[in-house]
């Protein structure tokens, strides 16, 4: 039987899963996450993740993706490969893990459906989407789509921070009453840094630059994110 009332998130203990996280269980009586390792840099982002979930009260599930390591070759999951600290002018940054969103929402629908939950909630965002094309709203749109037809159920993927910069993005955090725990706890550095992280990968400096935007005009930011 489907139940609207249950939802899994899609979580890697980073700032963007974590907050919504806490946006999830202010819509849902019961929250679930699924963790992924793919062979990433550094154990510490599960070990974030389960701590978070933990922290939250939340159910923490863990699922083993490290073929995503074997089968493409890019700088989170082979660590011979040098970081692009920019994104190149023709082509993707070597940050992107081609198809790794694909793989994580295929595999979270999976999970979800034995539970009987069928609304998904990932926090990819196309406005600071650091050039990786499954992080687009198109691309959610088609996954979803192909979810339902590849299991006949009618799932939701919510993605609420999808149109959100990351100044708004910490600005949801302090609406949700989250914001110390997203700035001290948990791990956006590509370098496996908790809180603000190594300071010069390109996730810290994202996270960083809208840290700053966020604090120098709180007011204004805040409104913005008052109907998310």
């Amino acid at each position: 039987m489907m139940n609207r009332n249950k939802a899994l998130v899609v979580f890697s203990g980073g700032q963007d899963s974590t907050t919504c996280l806490y946006w999830a269980l202010k819509r849902f009586d019961e929250v679930h996450t699924v963790t992924f390792s793919y062979g990433q840099r550094h154990e510490t982002e599960t070990e974030t993740a389960r701590m978070l979930a933990e922290k939250a009260g939340v159910d923490f599930h863990l699922i083993d993706m490290t073929t995503i390591a074997s089968i493409g070759k890019n700088s989170l999951t082979d660590k011979a490969v040098e970081m692009d600290a920019e994104r190149p002018e023709d082509g993707w940054p070597n940050t992107f893990v081609p198809g790794r969103n694909m793989f994580f929402l295929g595999a979270a629908a999976v999970y979800a459906r034995e539970m009987g939950i069928f609304d998904l909630v990932t926090g990819v965002s196309q406005t600071d989407f650091s050039g990786y094309p499954d992080c687009r709203d198109s691309f959610v749109r088609s996954m979803n789509v192909t979810l339902n037809l590849a299991m006949e159920e009618q799932f939701i993927i919510h993605t609420p921070l999808m149109w959100l910069d990351k100044a708004q993005t910490w600005a949801l955090a302090e609406r949700l009453g989250v914001f110390d725990i997203v700035r001290n706890w948990t791990l956006t550095c590509y370098n496996g840094i908790p809180g603000d992280g190594c300071g010069h990968c390109p996730s810290c400096r994202l996270r960083s630059e809208g840290l700053q935007k966020y604090l120098s005009d709180k007011g204004n930011v805040l409104k913005t994110v008052a109907n998310v």
